[in-house]
């Protein structure tokens, strides 16, 4: 705010920091003394207007709990006082805030159940208010970030992004695409995988020569189902 006020007006912020200014007059024995309102001329309401804009400026976007706190200051610097002191109140609240979202941050790691998506959508959360409170990451460090707490089962793709690009070459979209792009070939190739190993089961049984009736065959299918089921979960 304080840059804000010297640039619009300068004149202003020295009223802000050194008082407001106060029309004077001269008496009789020699004293100087304030006049009053009726005693105004020209040259004074300019200054009381100058008085009145630099409040201005102090109110200018105050939410109501720093509209509370100032409510009671008489003088323009007053008020510039009490901001200071609530500004370094919330810079403290601040700093704390920081503190939890860089640890969640550090800690952050992709579920094995999630989605790519998902998993961009809790993390940009985090970074987004890490930005709002002026912590911010560069593109190169979030894709890093990243590519590291992937899950171990995407190692591979992890590897061959780290020697196919350079990590200060490739955006935050590029990046969750490849992801994307990747996360659906897998799923597609997995499902294959589970259809033909239960193929391949089902046949070792019929050449087993087991004879299985329809309510049998049809209960190790189910079983078969939730086995390759949960092993896709887990891979």
């Amino acid at each position: 705010m304080e840059n804000y006020i010297q640039a619009d007006n300068y004149e202003l912020w020295m009223i802000i920091e050194n008082n407001p200014l106060i029309a004077m007059k001269a008496t009789e024995d020699g004293k100087t003394v304030p006049k009053k309102p009726k005693e105004f001329n020209l040259n004074d309401f300019k200054m009381m207007e100058k008085n009145a804009k630099s409040k201005k400026l102090l109110y200018f976007d105050l939410g109501p709990d720093e509209y509370t706190r100032i409510s009671e200051c008489e003088s323009v610097k007053a008020i510039w006082t009490a901001l200071q002191v609530a500004h370094k109140g919330t810079n403290w609240v601040n700093q704390s805030r920081i503190e939890l979202l860089m640890r969640k941050y550090e800690l952050f790691e992709m579920s094995d159940k999630e989605t790519v998506m998902e998993m961009y959508s809790r993390f940009t959360h985090i970074t987004n208010e890490l930005k709002s409170l002026r912590k911010s990451f560069t593109t190169e460090e979030l894709v890093r970030k990243i590519l590291q707490f992937l899950p171990q089962s995407w190692e591979a793709k992890v590897t061959a992004i780290q020697v196919v690009k350079k990590m200060n070459e490739i955006s935050l979209d590029e990046l969750i695409g490849n992801l994307q792009t990747y996360e659906l070939k897998r799923s597609s190739q997995l499902k294959e995988e589970a259809k033909r190993d239960r193929g391949l089961t089902l046949k070792a049984l019929e050449d087993d020569g087991l004879n299985l009736d329809d309510e049998e065959m049809a209960m190790i299918t189910r079983n078969l189902k939730k086995f390759f089921k949960k092993a896709r979960e887990n891979s």
